[in-house]
């Protein structure tokens, strides 16, 4: 039997799991580290951190396993996307990460917006946002503020980029991460130099990694410091990942055209699988090759989620009972008898791209309990879900079915909703843990066992359930859908008058 070693570096904790070629489990372990905040928006790690907690986890995951270090044919990992760092000549960290929450570069991102090159025509056909928490941003707020750790660093690149230098003393980007948040053109000249020239450091090109490879694409072999350090051999071949939601798509097994895949968590993320390229308002991409060859990404998103149910538990002073809320929510019509909650709590992402909105609950009375409002809240995210949906297809893009990974998955009453509002099944595959098991299946393809990513999610991705929209409940939502579109502008103008 070949086994792969799987990692998924999140915003809490680095998790290593084993898999065999059939996409079994055969063992996992997580190891924590800390972030440390600061006032401005800050959010910072050590990346000496996910060294120590890889090399934990992966010899923790290897005893659970009964297996020893030279069974490992292959390993690939999922990180946080747009957690960027700055390393020396000799690869250390002059600086802590900055993470991928952390905005402080929010005046730098505006800079970024106003060049108006070419490449921002993938946000939103050149109409923004760029984000505070994207590479470029970020490079440019070091320059500006720390210039010297800018001009020591010999190296600036992100999570993904300082494990893989770490296990295989490779300066190796994922075309995943550049062609996603770093503005790289994998078919129209790649880097951005136009872009940071007009933005006066032309020489960050010189300090990204000069190697981009492919997801599933072989990096190397480990180095034997590297090997011994996590309990594995040389001849354990480091494969390409990528940013944790992306290589989750792969383990929910999305990949052909005209499938959607829902990404739940304290956020959402939508993402389309299309043969051709098209920009539109209300929507990011096409990202050309991010994860598969000759196929293109686009992607949605809502910055509050499974964040806002959490704020509930907080707001009503005590723990939640999610198994009696659900009960009682299921008991209710489509609507939650009058409420509608607009899910913009920390602003919107997508299709507004508006930083300012916020949350609202309207429809109150003194006869709803929380058991309404949890269910109303369910209710706006996945219309929240449908308005990402409906951007989606006027862009040209119509999905027949929405895959769905995430916690949110575990509340069957949350995928109905979802199923009902946007009209379409929803199919929850067996394994929902799709940042592991999509770096499972890159690392088996980049062991020959695969001769392509769409033959490993074949063989490694099991079939779970598939929950279909309910027809009296779809034409129940419509009417409260279009009441749910229309609190987003009467309260803009609001909040646009109280400023």
């Amino acid at each position: 039997m070949a086994y792969f070693l799987a990692a998924d570096g999140g915003t809490e904790s680095l998790r290593v799991r084993i898999y065999d070629v059939t996409g079994t489990c055969v063992a996992s372990h997580a190891e924590p580290y800390e972030t440390t905040f600061s006032p401005g928006a800050r959010a910072e790690q050590n990346p000496e951190d996910w060294w120590t907690s890889l090399c934990k986890a992966t010899r923790a995951s290897l005893a659970k396993a009964g297996l020893s270090g030279d069974r490992i044919e292959a390993m690939a990992y999922a990180t946080t996307s747009c957690t960027v760092v700055a390393l020396d000549k000799a690869g250390k960290p002059l600086r802590p990460a900055l993470l991928w929450m952390d905005v402080r570069a929010d005046k730098e991102a505006e800079a970024v917006l106003a060049t108006g090159d070419a490449r921002l025509r993938l946000n939103s056909d050149g109409a923004g946002p760029v984000s505070a928490e994207w590479m470029i941003p970020k490079a440019l707020w070091i320059k500006r503020n720390e210039p010297q750790v800018f001009e020591a660093a010999a190296t600036i690149c992100e999570y993904q980029d300082y494990l893989t230098l770490r296990l295989t003393g490779e300066r190796c980007a994922s075309l995943n991460n550049v062609g996603l948040r770093w503005h790289y053109a994998n078919r129209d000249g790649g880097w951005a130099k136009s872009l940071v020239a007009s933005l006066g450091m032309a020489d960050l090109v010189e300090k990204w990694p000069s190697r981009v490879a492919a997801p599933g694409e072989v990096v190397g072999p480990l180095t034997s410091d590297a090997a011994e350090a996590l309990g594995l051999t040389t001849r354990t071949k480091l494969v390409q990942g990528g940013a944790d939601a992306l290589i989750g798509m792969i383990g929910l097994g999305v990949s052909q055209p005209g499938q959607l895949c829902l990404i739940t968590g304290s956020s959402h993320l939508q993402f389309g699988v299309t043969e051709q390229p098209f920009h539109a308002p209300g929507m990011w991409g096409a990202y050309a090759d991010i994860v598969y060859p000759d196929r293109y990404i686009i992607e949605g998103g809502q910055t509050s989620t499974g964040s806002i149910i959490n704020w509930l538990r907080r707001f009503v002073g005590g723990d939640l009972d999610f198994d009696e809320m659900n009960r009682k929510a299921a008991s209710l019509p489509p609507g939650a008898e009058g409420l509608i909650v607009q899910d913009h709590f920390q602003g919107n992402r997508t299709p507004y791209t508006d930083a300012q909105s916020r949350g609202a609950i309207t429809g109150l009375t003194l006869a709803h309990e929380p058991h309404h409002v949890f269910r109303a809240i369910m209710e706006g995210i996945s219309m929240g879900t449908r308005a990402i949906l409906d951007a989606f297809s006027k862009g040209g893009y119509a999905g027949t079915e929405m895959v769905a990974g995430g916690g949110a998955t575990n509340s069957d009453l949350f995928m109905q909703i979802h199923a009902d509002t946007a009209g379409i099944p929803v199919r929850i595959p067996a394994s929902t843990d799709g940042p592991t098991l999509g770096s499972a299946i890159l690392a088996a393809h980049g062991a020959g066992h695969f001769a392509s990513i769409d033959e490993g999610i074949a063989a490694m991705v099991r079939p779970g359930r598939v929950i279909e929209p309910n027809p009296k409940a779809v034409i129940a939502y419509e009417e409260i859908y279009a009441r749910y579109l229309a609190i987003y502008p009467a309260l803009r103008d609001a909040l646009v008058q109280s400023r």
